[in-house]
């Protein structure tokens, strides 16, 4: 072997030690930087009334079920998300509790409460959810039940994250939720501009993210936002390509 060549290896395998020696490293510190300061009072009014969700790209108006469908080859699924009179705190803030409901073929595959609240910048924060995930036989008999994935800000190192920008700009990347191992979702804004046509409808001017977790490499999601509506469309990305589109807007 050559001078040149050996040079050359010993380079190559210098670079991985300290590649491997420091992504970690920087994983870790990027963890250990995200530590939002959440203060009460940017949630409330000047009577200290929890202020109203109303992000122009997800209002979240009580009393209100977004209805959604996907088929795939196999199954029709069904999704219903109603955005209830109930509250919750979480770390001193008042939340909406938003109520999610998953079937597949007419079986309740999963049971979602998810807790959001505005600023007074208009950035809707995620502060956690309780998630009840159920799985049945071939048979339609419910042979198992899961809590996985539920987390709380402010219990056992969780954190919450903006779910949706009070003044959203392309390119920009934010952490939607944060307990290590359990709720690591990520978001990117792409457009500002998107045009959305459907059954239900076309919608334009829509904001379009890319929503993504590093504990799923390659589960990502695409979706779009209406002015005024909300969450219209979901592209998931991983594998054949599942639009989830809505069909429905119930009001009480």
């Amino acid at each position: 072997m050559n001078t040149t060549r050996r040079c050359l290896m010993l380079l190559a395998l210098a670079f991985c030690l300290v590649t491997m020696l420091t992504l970690p490293a920087l994983a870790r510190r990027c963890q250990e930087s995200y530590n939002p300061e959440i203060d009460p009072d940017a949630f409330v009014d000047d009577k200290g009334d929890p202020l109203p969700i109303d992000n122009k790209d997800w209002p979240m108006v009580p009393g209100t079920t977004f209805v959604y469908e996907a088929e795939t080859d196999d199954e029709t699924e069904l999704n219903l998300v109603t955005i209830t009179h109930d509250t919750k705190v979480v770390t001193g803030v008042t939340c909406v509790v938003v109520f999610d409901r998953e079937y597949e073929d007419d079986l309740l595959t999963e049971k979602t409460w998810d807790w959001y609240a505005q600023d007074d910048h208009g950035n809707i924060w995620y502060f956690g959810e309780k998630t009840e995930a159920y799985e049945y036989d071939d048979d339609g008999n419910l042979i198992d039940t899961s809590t996985e994935g539920a987390w709380e800000a402010g219990i056992d190192g969780a954190l919450p994250g903006i779910i949706k920008m009070g003044k959203p700009r392309p390119g920009t990347s934010y952490r939607q939720e944060y307990l290590e191992g359990e709720a690591e979702d990520m978001g990117k804004v792409l457009s500002l501009r998107a045009k959305v046509n459907m059954d239900f409808g076309t919608f334009r001017r829509c904001m379009k993210t890319k929503e993504w977790t590093p504990l799923d490499r390659g589960n990502v999601e695409h979706k779009c936002y209406a002015p005024g509506v909300g969450l219209v469309l979901i592209a998931e990305l991983k594998g054949k390509t599942k639009y989830v589109e809505l069909v429905g807007i119930l009001v009480e």
